[in-house]
């Protein structure tokens, strides 16, 4: 195992803190008897953490999660956080949620966790939706550091390849630890697509990419966002679209 030096250590420390102050600010949106959706991620597990604890505590009662993974859904079980589905509840008052990258206006690409579409079901059916990040997540135009995830169906799925290429991407099949294809919680594949110089035109590509047959979802979250919780060195603060 690779030595992590001191410097390592305390980034990593940072950014642990850094994610727990963002959520300790996130959690503040929830309201007791409200339906509300999480997210996946790194991001949202000190969420779940300090919503477990409200609800122990009588701070919050009557919430209700539609989780956005198998991952969330574990967690929230373990820690006895009331579970109900999109198909009971299909509007939401709140979805939380991280972002791989938050572009100005909140537009975001979300994905590398793997759980895209059902996040981008969640996303869509709340009245209001945050997204929890920290610094380093914040770009000036997206797909200028992580790949653009786009979810596909397995049968046929290297057909597509020429398509992303001709879009103006690098893609390239996810793979699991064992080398094998990743599989979403859905049954799906995920290509990663790379852009060498950024997304040019994020409404024209997803527009593309949605007319696509293969294509179940792409990671551009655009307009989507109302609220960013964006957690750095000097504290916290609140972007709004």
């Amino acid at each position: 195992m690779p030595h992590q030096g001191i410097g390592g250590r305390h980034a990593a420390l940072a950014r642990d803190e850094q994610k727990r102050a963002a959520a300790e600010r996130a959690v503040a949106f929830v309201e007791s008897g409200t339906v509300i959706g999480l997210g996946t991620g790194s991001t949202v597990r000190p969420l779940l953490d300090l919503l477990a604890a409200r609800l122990a505590s009588g701070a919050l009662r009557h919430v209700l999660v539609v989780p956005t993974s198998e991952d969330t859904a574990q967690r929230c079980r373990v820690l006895g956080i009331p579970l109900v589905t999109l198909d009971e509840y299909p509007e939401l008052a709140l979805a939380i949620d991280g972002a791989d990258e938050v572009a100005p206006h909140l537009d975001l690409i979300k994905g590398l966790g793997g759980a895209l579409l059902r996040e981008k079901l969640v996303a869509g059916a709340a009245q209001r939706f945050v997204v929890v990040a920290d610094e380093s997540k914040r770009v000036r135009r997206l797909g200028t550091r992580a790949p653009l995830p786009v979810e596909v169906a397995p049968f046929g799925w290297s057909a597509l390849l020429p398509f992303f290429e001709k879009l103006g991407a690098s893609p390239a099949l996810r793979l699991a630890a064992d080398g094998s294809p990743y599989i979403t919680d859905g049954g799906h594949y995920i290509v990663d697509c790379r852009f060498e110089r950024g997304i040019q035109d994020p409404a024209a590509l997803a527009r593309a990419l949605a007319r696509r047959t293969g294509v179940l979802e792409d990671g551009l979250f655009l307009r989507m966002a109302h609220v960013a919780v964006i957690a750095g060195p000097r504290g916290v603060r609140l972007l709004k679209r």
